[in-house]
């Protein structure tokens, strides 16, 4: 009696179990295209692949706050990648590939070095209470001199004035995307950037704007070093202000060894710090490296973190280096001597 009186239901029941496995199908279809489908937090475990990897994930180990990095040992090629292709906060590391876009307007002919601009000071305004924080035209400079101090002192007016001059970011991101370097986006003038920096917390939030990833910096900063997009001229002026800069020595150079030269552009938001540079060591090697780290107690300690990653790739690499030579394999120069 039970079964004759259940076949029935069971009949009137089966088209609405078909339309919700159905609605499930396309909504699993709907995730699978459009990134919906992970709905737990991810995971930012980094999975070294090697010796020196795994030095640095452990370095980098995450628990209070996302961190990443990114290397290349410009004389062998050889890379290093913990969490290096994910995104973070560039903050004022953004300066150099804005310092680039300019000067190759300066080689081709559209702007000059000794061109004017003033400085653009921010004027106080509630966060995210206009699409572009308000600012006031200051004294004017020379670009030479707004370069030099963009990213030697960090100056944020001075960053502001050459956007401005270009005619706002898009000019730098158009000439990312023509050096190759995709994971990369600039989308506000700092003095937007700094003003809504709390918007997000970046230590589990990965907001795509104003954003690059360490393998993406990486690259510029070895395409830079190695000539390959501007004149030496300004490619000289950005590395020269890089090895003058001013900010972050306990950051990349605070446990570099003596005779190591140190080119770098540092970047620091609510409770984000980061550090790209040059290390080039007493035998001539070059080593490109990208640290990005959020989070942690406190801005000693991602500064900390910075100084103790960026000595363990210096070393790790100088390890290899000296292994490789040992084997009778020598090494090449960043500038392609041996």
């Amino acid at each position: 009696m039970i079964g004759r009186i259940l076949a029935p239901l069971a009949l009137l029941l089966s088209p609405l179990a078909a339309t919700s496995a159905q609605a499930q199908d396309i909504e699993g279809a709907f995730d699978r295209a459009f990134g919906t489908e992970v709905r737990e937090p991810r995971d930012f475990t980094p999975a070294p692949s090697s010796q020196l990897e795994m030095v640095i994930s452990q370095l980098a180990e995450g628990s209070q706050g996302r961190i990443g990095v990114a290397a290349i040992d410009l004389s062998t090629g050889q890379q290093i990648s913990v969490n290096g292709d994910m995104r973070f906060p560039l903050a004022s590391t953004s300066k150099i590939a804005i310092a680039a876009a300019y000067l190759e307007g300066v080689d081709q002919g559209r702007w000059s070095l000794t061109a004017e601009y003033p400085l653009l000071w921010p004027v106080r305004s509630e966060p995210l209470s206009t699409r572009a924080a308000p600012v006031r035209a200051g004294e004017y400079m020379p670009a030479h001199e707004l370069i030099d101090i963009m990213i030697t002192r960090s100056s944020n007016p001075a960053t502001d004035a050459l956007l401005a001059a270009m005619g706002g970011v898009e000019p730098v991101n158009d000439w990312m995307r023509r050096a190759g370097i995709t994971e990369f986006s600039l989308d506000r003038d700092i003095a937007t950037l700094v003003r809504d920096n709390r918007e997000f917390d970046a230590r589990t939030y990965i907001d795509p704007r104003d954003s690059a990833t360490p393998e993406a910096m990486v690259q510029l900063l070895a395409g830079l070093y190695q000539g390959r997009w501007l004149s030496a001229q300004s490619r000289n002026i950005i590395i020269d202000a890089m090895e003058r800069c001013r900010t972050g020595r306990s950051r990349i150079p605070a446990r570099m060894p003596e005779g190591v030269t140190v080119a770098h552009k540092t970047g620091t938001l609510h409770r984000v710090a980061s550090d790209i540079g040059i290390l080039t060591g007493p035998d001539g090697r070059s080593i490109a490296v990208a640290i990005y780290v959020t989070g942690q107690p406190s801005p000693a300690e991602r500064n900390g973190r910075i100084a103790s990653i960026a000595r363990a790739l210096y070393d790790g690499y100088a390890r290899e280096a000296a292994r490789n030579y040992a084997s009778g394999g020598g090494y090449t120069t960043a500038n392609g001597g041996r």
